[in-house]
């Protein structure tokens, strides 16, 4: 996948939900998977050129459960060369979730405590938005999960303003498939995640449900995505940008 296409369409994606305003300092959560890198080099690229000059910084929240020194080295050269600050933000995470908690189900625990230290340290570091790397498979997945888990027709929104922290979160990949990011990070460096949980989760689920359903009818994803995405066609973004302090 080329760089210029990504581009393209997370320009669209920050013009459409205006996601970048003149003077920000942006904290891109950069988890080290190939989600998260691609949006660093979409923001650090675009940043060159986008009308609205901003500042970009990279933050790795390391949950203690081990990280491969050599892949933090590779994504740390990249951070340098794509010219952007790079933090590490130690936490006992890991810890806390898997042997003092023991959670049984413990991706939506973990991902509170990771947000909260990724805000924490975004905050800390002058920075008034966080870039997260969901992409349009993401926002697809995350409406079947509240739609079967939690009753809910909802899915997560492109800006989402945390008033007490005085940070936006915004999601500049929302219209980027996840094959357009395997495609683009395959020679990218990475930082594997070594979470226990991994691929035993109720999204995984969804994931494989989806590819099942794609079988047969190959646009299914896409047709999700336009009925989620289309102003006229529905309203669950009607409340893209409003306060939401509970992330």
């Amino acid at each position: 996948m080329e760089l210029q296409k990504l581009l393209s369409k997370a320009r669209r994606a920050a013009e459409d939900y205006d996601m970048i305003a003149e003077g920000d300092k942006i904290a891109v959560g950069l988890s080290g998977g190939k989600d998260s890198v691609t949006l660093l080099y979409i923001l650090a690229t675009m940043r060159r050129f986008y009308p609205k000059k901003y500042e970009v910084m990279a933050i790795s929240v390391d949950m203690g459960l081990g990280l491969d020194e050599k892949e933090v080295e590779a994504v740390t050269e990249l951070c340098k060369k794509l010219d952007v600050e790079y933090v590490i933000e130690p936490t006992h995470i890991g810890e806390i979730v898997f042997d003092v908690r023991k959670e049984p189900n413990p991706c939506s625990l973990c991902a509170n405590m990771r947000r909260g230290a990724l805000n924490n340290t975004a905050v800390n570091h002058g920075c008034n938005k966080v870039a997260l790397g969901h992409h349009a498979d993401d926002l697809i997945e995350t409406l079947f999960l509240s739609l079967f888990y939690e009753s809910r027709l909802s899915t997560f929104s492109p800006v989402t303003k945390l008033e007490r922290k005085g940070l936006t979160v915004i999601r500049p990949m929302i219209y980027v498939r996840e094959k357009e990011i395997a495609a683009f990070a395959k020679d990218k460096p990475i930082i594997h995640n070594p979470c226990p949980a991994d691929k035993h989760t109720k999204r995984q689920y969804i994931k494989n449900l989806l590819k099942t359903l794609e079988r047969d009818n190959k646009k299914i994803k896409e047709n999700v995505l336009g009925a989620i995405t289309h102003p006229e066609r529905n309203s669950l973004f009607d409340d893209a940008g409003k306060s939401n302090d509970k992330e």
